[in-house]
């Protein structure tokens, strides 16, 4: 469509034809200074000769580094561009609309600053030396957009080498939300987690990372389902990735298909695309939670999914009950940069879906197990969570 837009024979600019166009023209951020520059005097402060001193300090002391400079209040937004949204594999320049739009987000939710940065290159290893080379002038590290199962080793291998928070919104930013959805639909249904059996769609980065989060929080059980069907132990064509999560996962030794999985199951998960047959949603489990994830198009149909389901969430926004990471990362993030956490713990993923949980405990409906993202309560709740969780795991430095 946006091709088709901008292909038009007719001589119209394309943001003429489209308001997403006119809106991203310029870009959709831009560097603001904090302090004045209005004379010679506030000049020698924030330049030469002033700057000297604090540059001479910071070497002596390199933790001053946080107080005076940006860096405790900055994030790193990096992509190479291999796994945007649903288009895919589109490459870096193709990715920074999104980029910039995930730091405008972490500005406007969670007064955190942030900068975009996408890599020309999809070589895993490329990728970490360029982040551990950059990291000298962020707080924290957000990755997005990355392929699994790179991801998994870009993530691991970057958090053993930075002092840091490092975080791949796409796993744990989706699993944080879904968790916290999910504990709220339980309550609602007067039933605990640990009563529950989950089958998630899709064995990506956020189908394993909800799985984790799951597993962690207590879940009865869950099977996680690829293309050819549950990740099971019994499967000799998994990767090293799927190996590991078949060993957490699928406890009651669940073999076949995704619609097998789904026969009395209480929970769905969709995070993979495709469509599941209204025949097999029709053998769940009675007053089952179907959270169909997939956008635009869910797996299953919320209008198919209300007729069996008595909690039904999507990942859009003309439905209720979004499951939006938006709800998360910018609150995960001003926690952990509010204590210079060195690191986000499984620990704090838990306290911030509690808390994100938390904020709409006493207004629960069928159309309402998670907050807006517009509900002004979301970030100052998931910040305070996490920086008292940072302090609790040890990671916090302040």
């Amino acid at each position: 469509m946006a091709a088709e837009i901008v292909n038009q024979k007719d001589g119209l600019e394309p943001d003429v034809i489209d308001p997403a166009f006119a809106l991203h023209r310029g870009g959709k951020m831009a560097v603001q200074a904090t302090v004045p520059v209005r004379d010679a005097a506030d000049l020698s402060l924030a330049y030469t000769p002033g700057v000297a001193k604090v540059c001479s300090a910071i070497a002596e002391q390199p933790e001053l580094v946080d107080d005076y400079t940006w860096k405790s209040q900055v994030v790193a937004v990096v992509t190479d561009g291999s796994a945007v949204l649903g288009l895919g594999d589109i490459g870096p320049e193709a990715s920074l609309p999104v980029m910039e739009g995930k730091a405008i987000l972490f500005k406007q939710f969670g007064g955190v600053d942030a900068v975009p940065i996408a890599l020309d290159t999809q070589d895993t290893d490329e990728i970490v030396d360029t982040v551990v080379r950059l990291a000298p002038s962020f707080g924290g590290v957000n990755l997005e957009d990355i392929s699994a199962p790179r991801c998994f080793e870009i993530e691991a291998r970057l958090k053993e080498k930075l002092s840091v928070p490092v975080f791949h919104d796409d796993q744990h930013g989706t699993a944080i939300v879904t968790l916290a959805a999910l504990r709220n639909a339980a309550k609602l249904s007067g039933r605990a987690l640990g009563e529950l059996r989950a089958v998630i769609s899709g064995a990506g980065a956020a189908g394993v990372a909800i799985a984790r989060i799951l597993v962690e929080a207590g879940i009865g059980d869950v099977a996680v389902c690829d293309r050819k069907g549950i990740v099971s132990q019994d499967r000799g064509d998994l990767t090293e990735i799927k190996r590991e999560l078949a060993g957490f996962t699928n406890k009651a030794g669940r073999t076949g298909s995704l619609e097998s999985a789904l026969e009395g199951a209480d929970v769905f998960i969709g995070v993979s695309g495709g469509t599941v047959p209204e025949e097999a949603v029709a053998t769940m489990a009675k007053d089952s939670f179907i959270f169909a994830m997939a956008n635009p198009n869910p797996e299953i149909h919320p209008d198919v999914a209300r007729k069996y389901a008595s909690v039904v969430a999507t990942g859009r926004s003309d439905y209720p009950n979004q499951i939006n990471n938006v709800l998360a990362f910018p609150g995960i993030f001003a926690g952990a940069l509010q204590v210079r956490a060195t690191d986000i713990t499984e620990g704090m993923k838990l306290a911030a879906a509690e808390a994100l949980a938390a904020v709409v405990a006493d207004e629960l409906s069928a159309d309402k197990v998670i907050p807006s993202p517009f509900d002004e309560r979301v970030a100052p709740a998931v910040t305070s969570a996490v920086a008292a969780a940072a302090r609790a795991e040890g990671v916090a430095r302040r």
